[in-house]
């Protein structure tokens, strides 16, 4: 019984065994067949890829498209196929049978290669740019007074072209432009797809380094219609008064009674009086008086003319200079120049609408006549090193074309008064001058800067010199009428450079700037 139950398992094992080994076979020549299918279909795939163009060919067209916007293209004949040459750039659809859906998808250029139903071909080259027209619509609505600005994609960047009033508006139209380039150009297809710390990390470089980009990637070809040559006009006036007083006095007194002789000495003149009144007895008693009075009024009126370009900085210094002592290492003494005299530092900036931004730095500086003393070992006497007084102011104002402004109030009004005396005796009056010694020292001065800038353009070819009426005399002239200078000729007396008394309305010209002023 035993043996007949072993049997029957076996009998059933070796039947399980065929059929898996059966299934097994059948599989593998079932994946044989297939295997080979795939092989043959590339083949027939390749043959159907790619249109096959009949006819003479036709020019190749030109498109433009702007990122993430499509159009429409609209076909003379149905399509039988189109080819993208990179569809990372550019993607078509085919909407109706004669109509062709493109999209914008990246920065770049490609082609399309259109075959319609007759089995003609068509080319035509896409460049796809980023988007210039909603930076066009923004300069129209903030400067609607601009009419001249123009504004093209090339590629990732912005273009702009055309002429505006002033340099001013150059620097707007720039800012307004880096807003628009700050964000980095960004395929459609990889929006969706970017990892949200890489954006982030992408946003903070941006930001970080936007002045960069926006340089890069805005290409500003404008230019300024308006005149940027600005002369400016400063009249420099000051006056200074000095009062200076000095009486010294020295005294001598002899006296003798016995065998005793007495002597009472106060000698506090020290030279620098030019006036004075001596008395001398025979015993020796000698009684003196020095004194001196001096007023000094000084004016200074200077008008230079200065121009320099918009936004440029312009100088005009005059003046001179002088040395000064400056000691270095291993006791070595150099010298070092410093200027003085009657200086201007402005940097003038055109503003629409006829204004002037007038950075202005006006100075006037001068040696002292008293300098500054000083003893050195080596040296013979006192050492007396120049001192130079500087005035000088600086400011930023607006004005127009024509119009003045004034910088006042710099006054200096020092007083300085002295006494040295004997005590006692000194202080008695009247008869205590010759026991003392008195200095009295009074100076005032007032600065004045009166401005005035100008918008100019130069002067036409044909303009004329005050020398150009100076003529040689000849020989009969300067030795029978003793003429110095000949007589003027007619075509050059009838054209002066700048008429005294110039018609209403007509234009001005500055004889010392040779610029003529709008």
């Amino acid at each position: 019984m035993d043996n007949s139950v072993r049997q029957q398992a076996s009998r059933r094992a070796r039947r399980l065994l065929s059929g898996i080994a059966l299934a097994a076979s059948a599989g593998s020549a079932l994946a044989a067949a297939p295997a080979k299918a795939p092989a043959a279909a590339p083949m027939a795939q390749r043959r159907e890829v790619g249109p096959r163009c009949s006819g003479d060919g036709a020019k190749p067209g030109n498109m433009t498209l702007q990122l993430g916007k499509s159009a429409m293209m609209r076909l003379p004949e149905p399509v039988l196929h189109r080819s993208v040459g990179n569809p990372g750039v550019v993607q078509a659809m085919l909407v109706a049978p004669d109509t062709l859906y493109l999209a914008g998808v990246d920065i770049g250029s490609t082609n399309m290669i259109i075959q319609g139903k007759s089995g003609a071909c068509s080319v035509v080259d896409i460049v796809v740019a980023m988007d210039s027209g909603g930076f066009q619509a923004t300069l129209a609505s903030l400067l609607p007074d601009e009419k001249d600005i123009h504004v093209t994609a090339a590629a990732d960047a912005l273009v702009i072209t055309g002429t505006v009033a002033d340099a001013a508006t150059v620097a707007r139209v720039t800012e307004l432009a880096g807003a628009f380039v700050r964000r980095p150009v960004q395929a459609l297809g990889a929006v969706g797809q970017a990892d949200p710390g890489a954006a982030q990390n992408g946003a903070g470089a941006a930001s970080a380094g936007g002045s960069a980009t926006t340089g890069v990637r805005v290409i500003n070809m404008l230019g300024v219609t308006a005149p940027q040559q600005v002369m400016l006009e400063v009249k420099v006036a000051e006056v200074s008064k000095t009062l200076l007083e000095r009486l010294e006095g020295s005294s001598i007194i002899k006296m003798s009674s016995g065998s005793w002789a007495a002597a009472l000495v106060a000698n506090f003149i020290t030279g620098q009086a030019n006036g004075g009144l001596r008395a001398v007895k025979s015993n020796g008693t000698q009684l003196g008086l020095d004194g001196q009075r001096e007023n000094g009024l000084v004016r200074i009126l200077a008008e230079p003319n200065v121009m320099a370009i918009s936004g440029q900085e312009g100088t005009f210094l005059a003046g001179g200079k002088i040395f000064i002592p400056v000691s270095q290492d291993y006791n070595k003494i150099t010298l070092e120049e410093r200027e003085f005299g009657v200086g201007l530092k402005f940097t003038p900036t055109v503003l629409p609408g006829g204004r002037i931004n007038l950075r202005v730095a006006p100075e006037v500086s001068e040696v002292s006549r008293e300098g500054i003393g000083l003893s050195a070992g080596g040296a013979v006497g006192n050492l007396i090193l120049p001192l130079i007084t500087t005035r000088r102011s600086s400011t930023t104002v607006q004005l127009y074309d024509g119009q003045s402004f004034a910088i006042g109030g710099l006054i200096k009004n020092s007083r300085t008064t002295g006494v040295k005396g004997t005590p006692f005796l000194g202080e008695v009056p009247i008869l205590g001058a010759l026991f003392r010694s008195t200095d009295f020292q009074e100076e005032r001065s007032e600065l004045l800067f009166v401005i005035t800038p100008h918008l100019v353009k130069p002067l036409p070819p044909n303009y004329s010199l005050p020398t150009d009426a100076a003529t040689a005399p000849t020989r009969a002239q300067i030795l029978l009428n003793g003429q110095v200078e000949g007589s003027p000729s007619p075509a050059s007396a009838a054209t002066p450079l700048v008429n005294s008394a110039p018609p209403a309305g007509a234009t001005g010209k500055s004889p010392a700037s040779g610029f003529e002023l709008k």
